[in-house]
Formats: structure tokens, C-alpha cells, sequence
């Protein structure tokens, strides 16, 4: 299925069949079964085959089905709504203006033409609802006929011709449509003539046949008391007791008494007939139930078979609840020892089941019920159309259904089943099936009391202990008839060694109730292979089909002519791919060999139909869903008028669009074709139909494949599942099955590459995923199977803890969109006229103009900052410019000016007296975050010396860490390195010598001794332009890139700060930053110097030992203005999320902030910015305060969010888009929308412009390309020890191609857009923001796209709720995703099909490799950004240490 187009409809009446026709997953009722009905009469009749066709009773059919081409998907089928919406939008007349979309999920024109009489005029009446005028549904309701006023509107909003949108200058390659599959021109198609439809042999009446089943009972339990009725066995296979038919019908009086009158009050009884209750009885009691269900019969009240619940969280059992709930059931009857088995609260009672009503259960041992008085009867009465009992179904998807059997149709199916099987009365049957549903209720607790047959019950329990029990059974009481499935079959074939004294002469019917399934017919035919020799009979093995819905739907009949074969199909599986039968050779592998499942039941009518759209007449060589019409079968799903209007009252039509009987048809859910001589043949259920790219696979044909290869060694035989899971608009077959425990690894995988081959080559699909899990772990149905649902929706969630995957996504996945191709340039006139012609202004930008500004700024005075320091040395000795608070919150040390300078002064004569240093001479400065670090900076300044802010190595990991200083240190050729005693001692211990060269320091002076004298005269620099300190930081792709900073530089970046912040000598400012680079540096050390205001200073690292560190300290100090990052506002909301209670209580309070900027270079994280102002709301932080900053190495900051000006803008914008470089805004929640917050205000003296990378042309308002900056305080350019700078002197230096091509840009190396905004800055201008979207180095290129790897990371994480932090990388064309797991490891593989599914379906690219790592494993630097390359160092050098890597293929 692909993705819906809009289609345009032409027709001036059109109903759309498929839409108008629900597939039975929805719970809409159809608005006709396929009728579509003309305004001319005339009555066509046919007669087909044995079938009198009688006069349709509704209205005459006309007109025929020209075209009903459907979506063969059977996921399709939206609400009903939508079909409705489909229905009037098809009805009312359009116009070929634009064509409305499509609201139904279908993507092709469906129309049926309603061929209009002659003579009819054009003047109609407004249409009705659908083509309520014209129709009806098949059985004579008409169709609801109003439209709301809501519809209409919408509908005629449709109608009106859109403005097409001005062309833009580029080609438009946006739509990226999925690849649609284009049908194979090879394919086989179906070429027989219409079949007929079958009608069973008649249903011969017998004279003595009871009225009813409880008249059937009454008669036995009366004439022969003493007939053996049901012979339980224990687990060690000895009869532990016989119920008499005598027995049966005294304790069933006794229970339909005591349900009628001992419940409740005589006045309320709780139960009245027709009421439904629950029969909940174990599978090794089967004579309680069958007391139970026909004191249900007996008392009229309506008994609902179900499982017994044996833990809270059964698998299905919320379903089972659900059916219960929906049926109205209050009681449930129980046996004595399964009521004592039910899991009880403290007090005793039975605690009530998720999702289950509320019971009153009722234990109907005779021993605890009151005796019937004498004059007490049960009403007998003939069969009727009274409901008799409730089967559960289980679908597809988990729900629990209800199919109702009436009392009519209970009995006629004993007849039908009694003249098909020849039963006779006293003969013995051995059943082995489940006695509370299908064929084992059927015969083994229905049919047998009508014929007084006596049946031997063998229990789940014992098959498992002993699977050759029901054969012994069978010896030993010379049974005439068993009941098996081929897992009994095939366990009795494993387990049977050399058994002497086997004789199975006296079975004249095995019947086989799992015939229909793909491999019951080698199950078959190696049992009889094996018991020829014990007197097995071939023609004794009858298969046959069953369904909830139909009941039995064939049976192969016993017959004692051995002469003639069953019948058997070799059928080519490609054919069966499209739904067409091609008779094939058995050599072959690709072939299905199908056995049938005898002749139609008696009384019965069978054909089958189209399995989607109209219940259209199948050919004969084509493959149907099965229907049937008779009286025996279900009537309909207790409460679910439409899901009943669907299945259980379907009109079959011929071509010519006339049905093939009056009666209504019931769906089988079985895909099959009838065969020649009326044999029915099974090839698949709908449930197990996966639709892969237009073709049908059936899921037991797929287990049949994976079971062939050798899989005893590897796999569990009847632990496999198969479903499909919809990835990218298409089904994807997923496999998961249970390893034996002693098979290895090496092993798992070599049978998984053969079962994908296998696949591949049978039928020609491929598997997206194929898992293995531990032995036991799969969710099992109460007899032993494996709930599918449950399975699947355990693999969806990422529970299902494999231990095994292969995925194969690249061999699946082939509806991806056509990779881009890249279109040539568009000229630079082109673009100028492009850009005018659709309104687009170029995309530019400035902050506040420096030289305008009038401010009162005694420090622009002075060109350095060392005379600024100086100045206020003089002016405001006292004044505190730098607090340092420790962990606990304490100032821990604090610096006025005069103190800053004296200590400064001090530095500059060690670095001349000890150090011998030039001016000019480059210093590391080695310190940890702190005061020391900012006194060594103007000591430096003060001596003439260039300062290099460094990291110092971390005392825990210092084979990591000090390589990076080692790095640093030589790179920026520095002369000399100062630090701290503690530093220096750490620098030269033993654990440095083993990871760096010790030797090759450069000398290491030790501020901590300090000489007493002053320098004779401070160094003053001689041009503004010369080198104020050099600034190194590694960037997120893992360069280390140095760039200088020169003094009028630094002068205007503080200046610009100040005047965006306000920032003067009375205001405070916290700071919770490292201080080594970028603008946290620059606020750290520079900013309270010129700007005279009093930083608060907390180290980041203390938040890890009190993380409620820097938000209290803002409390305290009631700061205004504050500064963190990305690292520490994580660290909040994640230390901090469950304490905002107790953090109130100590008196946080967060009200006076106005700005709370996260320092970062990278997009803002809008979700973390988010959860924190949301956290933090409560303590009075306002949401508008939190914002982000923007700077990059050639610039250090380009936005800072200011005090004044409009508060930061989000807006959403289509992920699609961006892929191919287009900016497209959207709305909030729509689908692929990306949200953007603005990366603060542009700072006052910065112009931006948004540039074409490739081209350097300007671009548009609105489109995404690299920004480039023009400002005072850009950096100089970058400082390399290799002299290579003219690699990337065009980042400091570029011109625009075009336009204004004089003025010298730095590019920043990020794509961004610029949007002016409806918002007014502070100078009454319209605010352009600037949305930042990711590093273009970072960007990786996959299928002609560009895409982010945050986007990924971002759907990575949203996954699996154990998935913590994601990075991605690509690795030769391959999209490598590292997850860090924050759960046991067996949750390791959970998570690969859902990480490939997700990027699958949200990027449209395949995952080449998942790797699965501990928490911690991904490199983030200082400012809390991920090191991707680094990582990708890593992974190739293969130092992950994963718990997992998964290669998908």
C-alpha cells in the first residue's frame, strides 16, 4: 500500500465499492454488501449449477461493476467516517479544478460507474448521504441518509479550485513519494471460467433425530442411565472417571436449577434465561464442564466457554475480560478445584482480573448445590432461533470475539456432522482436542450426546507427559473414531519406538481438525507411513476445515473403499502469490502441496469470493475466502452489528453483479478454491494473510518453509510465529521463533541465513526480521500454542527480549524514495529575479549598530582590557568583581579589583623573572575553574604574554584526558605552562609519564608561590590588532582548532555583551560554565573586568556532588541574569525532577530571573529547554526567561538572548524539506514537522547572511544555507602549528559570489535560515530571527539527502524507553546507530528492530549497523555535545566494548 494520492474523480455518480465495502477489521458496518443499484428496473435471474436461484428480494439489480480495482492491502479499511466522507465526496459533483485529496486510505481510482438511463434529466436533488437515493444495503435497510451540515461544508470547501502557489525559481523535487510497486506484467492471472457455487449432499432428516440436544439427553439419561458418557483420564493415562449419561443428566437439572433459583433473591433473581454466564473449567475436568454447559442448555441461559485465568497477566486474558464485559456476564461457573487454584487476595477472595467485569463465581460440584424438588422440571422445548451458546475467537490483532450459535443451528450442525461422520449410537471416540471450543466441542461434547456415544477425554496435561497416550486409548477401548490435531500426529511419530502391541484396525475415522493447515498433510502422511503396519487404514485419516464463524466447513468423509486416493494439489506457490492456482510438479520446491479437506457439509452451500471488495464470484482457478450458506453456523458477533453485517451476512454476486442466493453467506476466514469432483482445498487463513508489495503470502506457509530446514537441531518445532509489522506504508514479515537451549550462537546464525535463503527462494519475499529467543519465553495460548498477538505486540514494544536477530532491511525495503538527484545551478541573475518575483527578501540580518549606541561606557576609554583592569584598580579598589562558590554553596573565594590587579602584577614579574619570557611569548594556563585561572589571564595580559586557557587533565582518567593537554600545549607552541602545585605534581607523577612524553614540557611554573615585588612598567600593546589570548577547543566533529583573538576583538566582544545583557557595575551575574573556550570563557574571565559587574562563579563539576548548587546560589544572590550550559541544565532536570518539593520548602525561588542563557554551539535542544522551564515553573522561573545562545569558532558569540527585545520564537518546519536544503514551515503536529527555537538575538555589532555553501550566492528569506557573519569582535583566524591556514582561510575571509560582494564574511561552517518575524525589536524594526540547524561538517549525506544526526538521534531515543542517548555516524554509505541501553542486557536486541523501524519510517533510510553500548560510552565534550567522530574512531578500531552489534543486511 502506498502512500495515499489525491485522485481525481470524474464520474458524476460514483460509488466507491471498496470504500462503501469495510473489511472486516473495522467495527463500522458496511454501507452494502457490494450492491450498487441503478434507477431502471428488470429482475435478472440465473440459474448456476445445482442452485435455484430465487427472485433477489430486494430492489432489481442493474448496472455492472466496470472497474474494482482495489488495494490489496488488508490493513486498509479506515474509520467509517472516512468511507462516509469518501462516499459524499464521491456523490457530490466535482468540477476538474484540483483534485481534493484522498480521505481514505486506498491509493487506487476504485469507481464504479452507475450507467444513468437515457431519458433521466439533469435536474437532481442535493445528493444524500452516499447514494442513499439509490441504495440499499443487501438485505433491504437503507443507508443513513443525512449529511451533517459539518461535511457538507467541508465537502464544498473541497470543491473550490485552490490558488496554485507562485512557482519558486528552483526545481520542486520535494515530494519525495515512496517508490510504488509496479505490478509485474508476468504475473500469472486467473483465466478459468466463473465457478459455481457447491451444494452439499441433502441433509437427510432420520426419523428418531431429537427435537433438541437437551431432548437428545433427556431421552439417554432416562432410557440408558448406565451408557457411559465421558471417561476422564489422570496424568498417568488410568481412567479416573466415568459420567454416565444417568449422571450427566441429573447434575445438569441440578445446576440449571440452582442457576435459576439459588442465585440472587426470588424476587431478583441474578439470572434469568438468556442471560449469559461463564464456564470456566481446567482442561483435565471435562466432565464439570459438560454438567456445567448443559445445565446452561437445560436453564436456557446462554454458557460462554472460556480459559481458566491462572495469572493476572494471562496472555489475552484483558481480551477475554473485554468478551465477558461485552456480553453483560456477571457469573461464572467453576469446578471446586479450580476455584480453590484461582489466585486469591489476603482476605480470600478472588481478586478481579485486568480488564475482566466483576464476577460471582459459582462452584457447581453437586455437593455444594441444593437438590431440585420433585415437581421441578427443565422446560424441553424444540430447537429454536434462541441463542445456545458463545464461542470465543481470538482475531489477528488480540481481540477477543464472541460468535453466537443459535439452538437451531447447534443441532443441525450434530446432524450435519452425525450423517458426515456416519455416527452411530455407543460407538467410542478418543479426543484429544480442547473440549471448550471447535471440533473438540463439537464432537466431543455435542454430536456424542446426540448419538449417546461414549467419548475417552485425554487431557493437554498427559499428552505433554505422554504423547502415545490417545493411540493406547484408542487399543484399549477399540475406539472407532479419534479427534487429533497433527501435532498429536506428529508427537505420537516421535515418541512411538518400537511399540509391540499397536493395533489401530478399529479406527474407521481419524479425524484430523488442523487439516486445512499447510503442513498437516506431511504430519499425515508420516503417520501413516508409521502405522500402515498397525492396521492403520488410508482412507480412515479424514482432515478436515473448521472455523469459528462457519463451524465445520468440510469434512473428507470416511469411506471403505481403499481403492481411492485422497485428493491432493501440487500448486506453485509464485501463483498463489497473486491468489491464482497453477498446478506445478512435486520436484520442484517452490510448489505447495495442499490435501483437500473432503466434500461441503451436508445442507450446505459453498463458493468463494474475492478476498477484498465486493464478495465477487471467484474463478475457477483463483483463490477465495471460502463462504458458506447454511443453517448450521454461527449467526453473528455478540454486539458487533457491523463486524457481523460483514461476515456473517454476505451477498456472493456473479460477474454480472447478481447474487447467487437469497440466503445470506457466512465468511469461512479460510482462503481456498473448490476442486474438481467438489473437493475443497485450504490454502491459508485471511488471519495468517501478510500482503508484501501487492503479493499474498500466507504465514503458515512461511512457518512450513522455516520448520523445513533442518530445524530440530536449532529451533523448537511448534514454537515459531510468523505476522507481518508495517514499516514504510508495506508489510514486512517478521519471524520469531524459540532456541534450544544447547545450540551456540554460530549455530542460531547459520540456521537463520538458510531459513532467509530458504524464503527467498520459495517464495520469492524476503524477511525483514528474524529473531530467536529463549526456550520457554514466548507468550503461550492455554493448550500449549503461541499467542501471535501477544508475540507481536511484545516485539513492537521491544519486550520480547531475543537473544538472537538478523534484520534485513536493505533487502526488503525496496519502496524507498528515488535518491535525490542533485540539480544544476541556478545562475546568480536567476536567483535575484526568483527571489523578487515571489516576494523573497535576501536573507539578512544585523544586531544593534555599535557606533549609534550612546551609552555612558567609561571602559571604551581604553583599548585593552588590562588598562580597564588597571583603571578600575584606581577608581573602585574595593569593588568585588568574582565570587567562587564551593559545593556546599559557600564562597569559597572572592577578588575586588585592586586585588585582581595587585595579584596579576605578581604573575607578570614571574613569567618575566623565572620565566624569561618575551613579550609575545604564548602561555598555557592549566587550572582548574576558579580564581587562579582569571589572575594568571592578566598576568599574562599584564607581562605582554599571549594566554591559552587549558583543561587541566582529569586526577581519575588520566591516560584519556592529558593527551588533549599534551595536544594543546604543543599545537599552540607555548613557551611556558602555568598551573597550581597540585596540577604540577600531577603533571610530572607517575601515571603522566605512562600516558604522555613527561620530558617534552615546556618549564611548568607554580603559581601558588608568588614573588612579593612588582613589574617596573606594565606592557602596553602597540596596535590593537596584535594578539590578545589564542582560544582552542575541539569541535564536535573531534578537531582541535585554535583561533585568535585579538585585543580590539576581545574589547568589542565584551562591549557587545554588556550592551545586549545590560550589564554594569551594580548588577550580578552566575555563571555555571567552563571557563577554557568560546563565550563561556569570555564571561568567566573578561566580562566583569570591563563591564564592572560581579560574576558568581560555580564550577560545573560541583553540580555532580549537589546539583541543586547553581539554582540555589541564582535563589540566594537574586540574580537576574544567568548562565549555564547544555551539560548542567540536564544535569538539573534529571537530578532535580523529583525534588522541586523540598527545594521549594528551602526557600528557591526563581522568579527574579529575566534571562537564563545555555551557552552552546550546536541547535537549540528545544525538548531539554522545554522539561526544564517546565520543571523549574513551579519555583517562579518564568518559561520566556530560558533561552540559548549561538557562536562557532570564527565567531565566539553571534546570539545572545538580551534583556530587551521580543522573547525567542519557535516554529516548526517539514523534516522532508530540510533534507533537500528547503526551508518549509508547518503547523505544530504535522506529521514530519520539526520544531526550531531561535538561537537568541544577534548580538549588537554582528550582521549575518545566509549563503549557498557551494555557490556563496545569497539565498532568500526562509532558505536553509550556511551563515556567515561580519563583526568586530570575529576571531582573526585560526592558530595552527602546520602553517596550513590557506585550507580554511576562506572561513575568516569570503565574499559573496554576488550581490554585495565587498564586504569580508567568516563562515561559520552551519546551516541556518534567517525569518523576519511579525515581532518588533527594541529599535521599533521587524525582528529577523535566526534558526539554527546543524553543523554542515556533522551533516551526513546519504541517498543525495542531507541529513542531521540529532534529527536521527532525536527518533532513536524516542524508541525504547531504555535507549539513553544515541549518536549516528555514517561508515562507508552505511548509517551506523550507537545506543547506549539503560536496562539489562538481555533488553539489547529489543532494541535493534525497533531502531531500524524508526529511521525506516521517520528518515526513510535503512540502519546499516546498530551497535548497542553501556551507559556512557558516547564522548561528550565540555559544552555536553556529542563527539560523534570520536566515537566513529572508536567503533572502527573496534574499543566499544558492546553488549551488541547488529548488522543489518
Amino acid at each position: 500500500m502506498a502512500v495515499p494520492m489525491p485522485s481525481k474523480r470524474r464520474s458524476l455518480v460514483v460509488q466507491t465499492s471498496m470504500d462503501a465495502y469495510t473489511p472486516p477489521d473495522t467495527s463500522s458496518g458496511s454501507e452494502d454488501e457490494g450492491s450498487v443499484q441503478g434507477d431502471s428496473q428488470g429482475t435478472p435471474t440465473s440459474s448456476q449449477g445445482s442452485i435455484n436461484m430465487e427472485h433477489w428480494i430486494s430492489q432489481a439489480i442493474h448496472g455492472s461493476t466496470t472497474s474494482t480495482t482495489s488495494s490489496s492491502s488488508t490493513q486498509s479499511g479506515g474509520s467509517g467516517a472516512a468511507h462516509r466522507l469518501a462516499d459524499v465526496m464521491a456523490q457530490t459533483h466535482l468540477e476538474n479544478h484540483s483534485a481534493p485529496p484522498d480521505v481514505t486510505t486506498y491509493t487506487s481510482e476504485h469507481s464504479i460507474q452507475v450507467e444513468r438511463p437515457q431519458g433521466s434529466t439533469t435536474s437532481r436533488t442535493a445528493p444524500k448521504y452516499g447514494n442513499a437515493e439509490l441504495m440499499e444495503t443487501g438485505d433491504g435497510v437503507p443507508v443513513s441518509s443525512r449529511v451533517s451540515a459539518k461535511i457538507q461544508q467541508l465537502v464544498n470547501t473541497l470543491k473550490r479550485p485552490k490558488r496554485p502557489p507562485l512557482r519558486e525559481f528552483f526545481v520542486d523535487d520535494f515530494e519525495e513519494l515512496l517508490e510504488v510497486q509496479q505490478p509485474d506484467p508476468n504475473q500469472p492471472k486467473p483465466e478459468g471460467a466463473q465457478m459455481l457455487a457447491m451444494r452439499g449432499e441433502q441433509l437427510g432428516v432420520v426419523t428418531n433425530w431429537p427435537p433438541s440436544l437437551e431432548a437428545a439427553l433427556q431421552r439417554w439419561g432416562t432410557i440408558s442411565p448406565k451408557a457411559p458418557c465421558l471417561t476422564t483420564m489422570d496424568t498417568n493415562g488410568k481412567p479416573l472417571y466415568i459420567l454416565t449419561y444417568g449422571k450427566l443428566w441429573t447434575r445438569s437439572m441440578k445446576v440449571a436449577y440452582n442457576i435459576l433459583h439459588k442465585l440472587g433473591t426470588k424476587q431478583e433473581p441474578m439470572v434469568r434465561p438468556g442471560d449469559r454466564v461463564a464456564l470456566v473449567f481446567p482442561n483435565n475436568d471435562p466432565a464439570a464442564s459438560m454438567v456445567a454447559f448443559y445445565g446452561c442448555l437445560l436453564a436456557e441461559v446462554v454458557p460462554v466457554p472460556i480459559e481458566v485465568p491462572l495469572t493476572r497477566k494471562d496472555a489475552g486474558s484483558q481480551q477475554i475480560g473485554f468478551l465477558l464485559g461485552s456480553c453483560g456476564v456477571t457469573v461464572a461457573l467453576t469446578s471446586d478445584a479450580c476455584h480453590k487454584g484461582l489466585p486469591k487476595s489476603p482476605t480470600g477472595e478472588i481478586p478481579q482480573f485486568k480488564g475482566w467485569p466483576k464476577l460471582l463465581w459459582f462452584v457447581t460440584e453437586s455437593k455444594h448445590l441444593s437438590k431440585p424438588p420433585r415437581d421441578w422440571f427443565p422446560h424441553i422445548k424444540d430447537a429454536n432461533n434462541d441463542t445456545a451458546y458463545i464461542e470465543y475467537k481470538t482475531c489477528k490483532d488480540g481481540s477477543v470475539l464472541g460468535v453466537t450459535v443459535t439452538r437451531i443451528a447447534l443441532l443441525t450442525h450434530c446432524q450435519a456432522l452425525t450423517q458426515a461422520c456416519g455416527y452411530t449410537e455407543a460407538e467410542t471416540i478418543v479426543n484429544v482436542l480442547d473440549f471448550k471450543k471447535d471440533v473438540g466441542l463439537w464432537h466431543g461434547i455435542l454430536t456424542s450426546v446426540m448419538n449417546m456415544m461414549h467419548v475417552i477425554s485425554i487431557p493437554y496435561s498427559l499428552m505433554k507427559v505422554n504423547p502415545l497416550s490417545w493411540i493406547q486409548k484408542v487399543c484399549q477401548y477399540k475406539a472407532k473414531v479419534a479427534c487429533v490435531k497433527s501435532r498429536d500426529m506428529h508427537w505420537a511419530l516421535v515418541a512411538h519406538r518400537d511399540q509391540r502391541d499397536i493395533n489401530l484396525s478399529s479406527l474407521r475415522m481419524l479425524i484430523v481438525a488442523d487439516g486445512a493447515n499447510p503442513w498437516s498433510i506431511s504430519s499425515c502422511d508420516a503417520f501413516l507411513n508409521v502405522f500402515q503396519s498397525k492396521g492403520l487404514r488410508q482412507e480412515v485419516i479424514c482432515p478436515c476445515a473448521s472455523s469459528p464463524e462457519a463451524l465445520t466447513v468440510a469434512i473428507r468423509r470416511p469411506t471403505d473403499d481403499s481403492n481411492q486416493p485422497p485428493g491432493r494439489g501440487v500448486l506453485s506457490m509464485h501463483g498463489l502469490t497473486y491468489g491464482v492456482i497453477r498446478v506445478d510438479s512435486e520436484e520442484k520446491l517452490s510448489v505447495l502441496t495442499v490435501q483437500d479437506v473432503g466434500l461441503v457439509m451436508p445442507g450446505a452451500i459453498m463458493c468463494s469470493v474475492k478476498p477484498d471488495g465486493v464478495p465477487q464470484l471467484c474463478r475457477t482457478d483463483e483463490v477465495g475466502e471460502l463462504c458458506m450458506c447454511a443453517v448450521a453456523t454461527g449467526t453473528s458477533y455478540y454486539g458487533l452489528s457491523g463486524m457481523t453485517k460483514n461476515t456473517f451476512e454476505v451477498f456472493p454476486v456473479t460477474s454480472s453483479g447478481a447474487p447467487v442466493s437469497e440466503y445470506p453467506f457466512v465468511r469461512t476466514g479460510l482462503l481456498g478454491f473448490v476442486g474438481p469432483g467438489g473437493l475443497v482445498f485450504v490454502v491459508g487463513k485471511m488471519d495468517g494473510l501478510m500482503v508484501v508489495s501487492g503479493r499474498r503470502h500466507n504465514a503458515d506457509d512461511i512457518v512450513a518453509t522455516a520448520l523445513a530446514v533442518e530445524p530440530m537441531k536449532f529451533v523448537y518445532r511448534g514454537r515459531i510465529a510468523v505476522f507481518s509489522v508495517t514499516v514504510l506504508h508495506d508489510e514486512r514479515i517478521v519471524i520469531v521463533a524459540e532456541q534450544r537451549p544447547d545450540s551456540t550462537e554460530e549455530d542460531s546464525f547459520q540456521w537463520m541465513s538458510r531459513v532467509l535463503q530458504a524464503i527467498d527462494s520459495i517464495h520469492q519475499v524476503g524477511v525483514y526480521c528474524l529473531a530467536l529467543v529463549p526456550a520457554n519465553t514466548l507468550p503461550k495460548t492455554p493448550l500449549g500454542g503461541i499467542h501471535l498477538s501477544e508475540t507481536k505486540q511484545l516485539f513492537l514494544e521491544g519486550s520480547l527480549h531475543p537473544c538472537n536477530v538478523l534484520m534485513c532491511p536493505h533487502t526488503c525495503v525496496t519502496n524507498l524514495p528515488k535518491p535525490r538527484q542533485k540539480q544544476p545551478e541556478i545562475g546568480p541573475a536567476s536567483v535575484m529575479v526568483g527571489n523578487l518575483v515571489s516576494g523573497k527578501r535576501i536573507a539578512q540580518a544585523s544586531g544593534r549598530d555599535l557606533g549609534q549606541i550612546e551609552d555612558n561606557d567609561q571602559a571604551r576609554k581604553f583599548l585593552f582590557l588590562s588598562e580597564v583592569l588597571q583603571w578600575r584598580a584606581q577608581t573602585t579598589p574595593d569593588h568585588v568583581l568574582y565570587t567562587l562558590l564551593n559545593c556546599r554553596g559557600t564562597i569559597a573565594n572572592s577578588l575586588t579589583c585592586v586585588q585582581l590587579h595587585k595579584r596579576a602584577e605578581k604573575i607578570a614579574v614571574m613569567l618575566m623573572e623565572r620565566g624569561h619570557l618575551q613579550d609575545g611569548d604564548h602561555v598555557a594556563l592549566v587550572y582548574p575553574p576558579g580564581i587562579d585561572l582569571i589572575a594568571a589571564f592578566y598576568g599574562c595580559l599584564y607581562a605582554g604574554c599571549v594566554p591559552i586557557t587549558v583543561r587541566p587533565p582529569h586526577p581519575q582518567n588520566i591516560a584519556t584526558t592529558l593527551p588533549t593537554v599534551k595536544m594543546i600545549v604543543e599545537v599552540s607552541r607555548s613557551a611556558c605552562l602555568m598551573t597550581t602545585q597540585l596540577i604540577c605534581k600531577l603533571l610530572r607523577s607517575r601515571e603522566a609519564a605512562a600516558a604522555v612524553d613527561v620530558r617534552a614540557w615546556p618549564p611548568i611554573l607554580d603559581t601558588d608561590d608568588l614573588p612579593k615585588k612588582r613589574p617596573a612598567q606594565i606592557y602596553k600593546p602597540s596596535n590593537p590588532d596584535t594578539l590578545a589570548y589564542l582560544d582552542f577547543s575541539v569541535s564536535t566533529t573531534g578537531m582541535l582548532a585554535g583561533v585568535k583573538m585579538s585585543h580590539a576583538a576581545t574589547s568589542a566582544f565584551c562591549r557587545s555583551i554588556k550592551l545586549q545583557c545590560e550589564l554594569y557595575p551594580s548588577r550580578e551575574v552566575a555563571i555555571c560554565l567552563d571557563p577554557y573556550c568560546g563565550l563561556g570563557f569570555v564571561l568567566w574571565c573578561l566580562c566583569s573586568v570591563y563591564s564592572g559587574h560581579q560574576s558568581i562563579l560555580i564550577p560545573p563539576a560541583e553540580l555532580e556532588t549537589n546539583p541543586a548548587l547553581w539554582l540555589l546560589a541564582v535563589s540566594q544572590y537574586k540574580v537576574r541574569d544567568t548562565f549555564c550550559s547544555y551539560s548542567v541544565m540536564e544535569l538539573c532536570t534529571k537530578g532535580l525532577g523529583s525534588q522541586t518539593e523540598s527545594l521549594k520548602a528551602r526557600g528557591l525561588d526563581l522568579s527574579r530571573v529575566r534571562t537564563c542563557v545555555v551557552v552552546a554551539e550546536e541547535r537549540p535542544r528545544i525538548a531539554l529547554t522545554q522539561s526544564f522551564s517546565k520543571l523549574f515553573k513551579d519555583l517562579g522561573l518564568h518559561p520566556r526567561a530560558v533561552s540559548t545562545s549561538f557562536g562557532c569558532r570564527v565567531n565566539l558569540a553571534i546570539c545572545l538572548q538580551g534583556t530587551s527585545g521580543p522573547d525567542p520564537t519557535t516554529v516548526y518546519v517539514d523534516m522532508r524539506a530540510l533534507r533537500h536544503d528547503r526551508v518549509r514551515l508547518v503547523e505544530r503536529g504535522s506529521p514530519h514537522s520539526l520544531p526550531l527555537m531561535e538561537s537568541g538575538k544577534i548580538l549588537p555589532g554582528v550582521r549575518i547572511i545566509i549563503a549557498n555553501p557551494e555557490t556563496k550566492g545569497p539565498l532568500g528569506d526562509s532558505h536553509l544555507g550556511e551563515i556567515w557573519v561580519h563583526s568586530a569582535h570575529n576571531a582573526s583566524g585560526y592558530f595552527t602549528i602546520y602553517g596550513d591556514e590557506s585550507l580554511q582561510s576562506d572561513h575568516f575571509n569570503s565574499r559573496l559570489s554576488f550581490g554585495d560582494t565587498q564586504t569580508i564574511w567568516a563562515r561559520t561552517g552551519y546551516l541556518g535560515f534567517l525569518r523576519r518575524t511579525e515581532l518588533t525589536d527594541a529599535n521599533g524594526e521587524r525582528h529577523d530571527a535566526l534558526y539554527v540547524v546543524g553543523a554542515l561538517d556533522e551533516a551526513m549525506e546519504l541517498r543525495g539527502m542531507r541529513y542531521h544526526p540529532i534529527d536521527i538521534e532525536t527518533s532513536v531515543i524516542r524508541a525504547h524507553k531504555s535507549v539513553t542517548e544515541c549518536a549516528v555516524f555514517t561508515w562507508t554509505n552505511l548509517l551506523v546507530v550507537v545506543v547506549e541501553l539503560d536496562g539489562s542486557e538481555q533488553e539489547a536486541l529489543d532494541l535493534v528492530p525497533l531502531v531500524t523501524n524508526v529511521v525506516l519510517e521517520e528518515h526513510y533510510l535503512v540502519v546499516g549497523v546498530v551497535v548497542v553500548v553501556d551507559i556512557g560510552v558516547i564522548p561528550i565534550n565540555s559544552r555536553g555535545e556529542k563527539q560523534r567522530m570520536h566515537l566513529r574512531d572508536g567503533f572502527l578500531a573496534d574499543q566499544l566494548d558492546p553488549i551488541y552489534v547488529a548488522y543489518n543486511m
